[in-house]
């Protein structure tokens, strides 16, 4: 269920970033919203999940995930451009996320 409940909070945590740019600076109101719940349901499952994975690992995850699916969201979504420095860091972020997935024995308490 770890994984499980990371995935939710990964997910949660893009959609409230996603609805905080389009919250225009907390002026617009259900983006507002959005962001505001987005964020408690992302905090509370990351809760969840520090019960079974090490903080370190699963803040590693949460954190790498989010910010290369927030990428891809600014640029399908709001049509911001990633340079090649940009790419290159967003797979070596892919590359360690899977590294430790794969080959980590910290992923379970």
């Amino acid at each position: 269920m770890s994984f499980f409940y990371l995935s939710i909070a990964i997910i949660a945590e893009v959609i409230a970033t996603s609805a905080l740019k389009a919250s225009n600076g907390f002026s617009v109101l259900w983006p507002s919203l959005l962001t505001i719940v987005g964020y408690m349901i992302a905090l509370f499952f990351l809760s969840l999940t520090l019960k079974t994975i090490p903080m370190g690992i699963a803040y590693a995850i949460w954190s790498g995930a989010g910010i290369i699916l927030i990428s891809t969201v600014g640029l399908i979504v709001f049509k911001q451009q990633l340079d090649v420095p940009a790419c290159i860091g967003l797979s070596l972020m892919i590359l360690g996320i899977i590294v430790i997935n794969v080959f980590s024995k910290s992923t379970e308490l």
